[in-house]
């Protein structure tokens, strides 16, 4: 090392934050021979990404060759390649290029991967298509973790200080390495059903406490939010009915031939079976057809007659009314005089 500082020594001891302690920076004077052997790395990309990063590989190349590292493109087989060079000095950047074109194949954008290259950036792809395996829940948890219009992923960026992007079966993260921990963290939680909203007031509480010198070397769970799933209702087993003991096994089902026998059918020969059958389907077809003419003479038949209302009695058979019968004669003799 040049300067006085960088030649002063790192403590060996044990720290109390391991995470204040400032990455030493590798230069070229640290390894003056360079790389014994080429290493390369290869990733494939889905077909959509291929419009994009031809556009973008240009200026991946030119921040590429900074760092001394040669990368291919091959549309074709849809795969992009780095290599070291014999002017590569830093055997770890290989490790960070093979990153960033893993970050380019997960649909995060070329601003974003190339801050990979960075000492104190780190990226972290995880996997969360085989978490939770019915395909319903995992995509109402997937879009639990992102939020009504990103809010909750905006949160989880701003608390982190990561990039975070949620693409298909995968989240990607790019930032600080104490951030990728909280960031991997939350998303396992997520898709294991436990809701991100507690581990970010968590970060929060967190982030406040540690402002504050005198509970600097206090336990924090007490501040912290409990997960507690109220919503699981447990399956009740059922209620088996018991029967009573008996030593004498279920009485045997009875077979055809035990039904033939028993009617006495399975002794009779084919011509009779023939004709007890052909009987038995004639007494069928009469007594459907006896229904059907039923059925056809109900449109013929009158309907009820209404009883007759109470009238006056008629007069009474044997009685003669003397006074309408010599009117009547005297009807009939004048017609006859007239005449």
């Amino acid at each position: 090392m040049s300067s006085s500082e960088d030649e002063a020594p790192q403590p060996t001891g044990p720290v109390e934050n391991a995470w204040s302690l400032k990455i030493p920076e590798f230069r070229p004077e640290d390894n003056p021979n360079g790389l014994l052997e080429e290493s390369f790395f290869a990733t494939l990309f889905p077909k959509y990404r291929e419009k994009y990063l031809k556009e973008c590989w240009p200026h991946v190349k030119k921040c590429l060759e900074e760092h001394h590292i040669r990368a291919e493109l091959d549309l074709i087989e849809g795969s992009m390649v780095v290599k070291t060079t014999r002017k590569t000095w830093d055997p770890y950047i290989i490790i960070k290029a093979r990153d960033m074109i893993r970050l380019l194949a997960r649909s995060v954008p070329f601003e974003q991967a190339k801050r990979v290259l960075e000492d104190e950036v780190g990226c972290d792809v995880i996997q969360i298509g085989k978490i939770c395996r019915n395909r319903e829940k995992f995509v109402k948890r997937r879009q639990r973790l992102i939020g009504p219009n990103g809010a909750t992923l905006k949160s989880i960026e701003l608390l982190t200080n990561c990039y975070v992007l949620v693409q298909g079966n995968t989240v990607s993260a790019l930032g600080p390495y104490r951030g990728l921990q909280y960031v991997r963290e939350i998303v396992i939680d997520t898709m294991n059903n436990v809701h991100p909203i507690y581990n970010i007031k968590a970060l929060m509480i967190k982030r406040e406490l540690a402002k504050d010198p005198n509970l600097k070397n206090e336990d924090w769970t007490r501040f912290l939010p409990k997960f507690r799933n109220k919503n699981v209702k447990r399956k009740q087993p059922k209620k088996k009915v018991k029967k009573e003991y008996t030593p004498f096994p279920p009485p045997q089902p009875e077979s055809k031939i035990d039904k033939q026998l028993a009617s006495g059918e399975y002794f009779l020969k084919e011509d009779q079976k023939r004709a007890k059958k052909l009987k038995e389907r004639e007494e069928k077809q009469k007594v459907a057809a006896k229904k059907q003419e039923e059925k056809r003479n109900k449109d013929f038949q009158p309907p009820p007659e209404e009883p007759k209302s109470k009238k006056a009695k008629p007069a009474e058979e044997g009685t003669l009314d003397v006074k309408k019968l010599k009117e009547k004669i005297r009807k009939i003799n004048k017609k006859k005089v007239k005449s």
